[in-house]
């Protein structure tokens, strides 16, 4: 498990840009943005090597989705959506 954490640690920098939750309507945005690009590529492939990036992208625009609902407000930055 100790190998998995370390690549994972080595690539974190490169994917951080990509997936990320979004705080803000900005940043939720760009997921969005992401996530059809992701569509795109992907398709109804599920063998697609991008299809569970695609899967954790479309959850953490659920998340925002539902606190943003929740909160009556587009803007969750201190609704605790870490």
């Amino acid at each position: 498990m100790v190998s998995e954490i370390q690549t994972a640690q080595d690539v974190w920098p490169v994917l951080t840009p990509v997936v990320f939750v979004p705080h803000e309507e900005g940043e939720y945005q760009r997921l969005v943005a992401i996530l059809d690009d992701l569509i795109d590529e992907v398709d109804e492939n599920e063998d697609h090597p991008l299809a569970s990036m695609m899967e954790v992208i479309g959850v953490l625009i659920e998340k925002y989705e539902s606190l943003a609902i929740d909160l009556g407000d587009d803007d969750v930055l201190n609704s605790g959506c870490e």
